[in-house]
């Protein structure tokens, strides 16, 4: 099996295809295995590289919350491109990977082509943040205490799932059978120690407001713990724009993957043809009209 190092810990990762990188960053509740209908599609023109995240076997699963964080999956992306020799990539994430994929951008700019960031933002809204941290730790005792078994019958009725459940019952199903494959410890430990700890979206403001790498920010429009953040990061961000879809949830590439492969296929050409541009600040203007002295 292929194994990047990331200081000391192995990260199993696949490659298909031939061209520019492409590396895929996968959400908590998937692996790389979630990626598969965009590397089928990409693969046909661009070098896809999508790895299991630490705590995902096969990749090592470290048995104390100290070995995730934010800043650890951030650098994971950036070792897993360093050991395949990959100088600069387009790097699209989901939510947790969509975290991941934004901190790159601010942290590693010089090795990211682009970014695209799918549901980016879960537990950033002031007012439920305390709600998220208790869930999350809810959640990570039920990981130890009773299994993935009892928290995929949490996770796969929550309210940003059931839109897949509603348009593809076999993807979806198929989907729960490769969640309950994960790992229980590195699940919690995940929650423990990257979930509960990351930074709200709205407190990278001051980075995403210095960010210029081409970013794309997709959202379903029945994420609603996703929808403002979208919004807030296009909103701060001159490099970013978004992408709203319609009667979606949490995984848009899962839901919508004709989609999401179109939309993004159109975001990577303009990047890889040097016709992206970032936002026109004359769009800012608070009037509605051009006013003139």
């Amino acid at each position: 099996m292929p194994y990047a190092n990331s200081n000391g810990v192995k990260l199993y990762y696949e490659e298909a295809g031939r061209g520019t990188p492409i590396v895929f960053v996968h959400e908590f509740s998937g692996d790389m295995r979630s990626w598969e209908p965009q590397l089928r599609h990409f693969s046909r023109r661009y070098r896809c590289i999508a790895y299991n995240a630490r705590g995902y076997p096969p990749s090592d699963v470290l048995r104390t919350p100290s070995g995730y964080s934010q800043n650890i999956a951030t650098d994971d992306v950036a070792n897993v491109m360093r050991h395949l020799k990959v100088r600069k990539a387009h790097v699209i994430g989901c939510s947790m990977g969509a975290a991941a994929t934004l901190h790159f951008g601010m942290r590693y700019p010089k090795m990211a082509l682009s970014l695209t960031a799918v549901g980016a933002g879960s537990g950033s809204d002031p007012a439920k943040r305390k709600e998220f941290l208790r869930n999350n730790e809810t959640m990570a005792r039920l990981f130890e205490e009773r299994g993935i078994l009892a928290a995929k019958k949490v996770y796969q009725l929550a309210p940003n799932r059931i839109q897949m459940q509603n348009k593809d019952p076999r993807g979806y199903r198929d989907f729960w059978v490769k969640f309950a494959e994960g790992s229980a410890a590195g699940h919690a430990n995940t929650l423990r120690g990257l979930q509960a700890r990351r930074p709200s979206i709205y407190q990278l403001e001051a980075g995403l407001r210095r960010m210029k790498v081409p970013t794309h920010i997709v959202v379903g429009d029945e994420d609603e713990g996703a929808l403002a953040p979208g919004l807030f990061v296009k909103r701060v961000c001159p490099a970013a724009r978004l992408t709203v879809v319609a009667a979606s949830g949490h995984v848009v590439n899962a839901e919508e993957p004709d989609f999401f492969n179109r939309i993004t296929d159109e975001f990577l050409a303009l990047v890889d043809s040097g016709r992206w541009r970032p936002r026109d600040p004359r769009s800012l203007n608070p009037s509605t009209m051009v006013t003139r002295n």
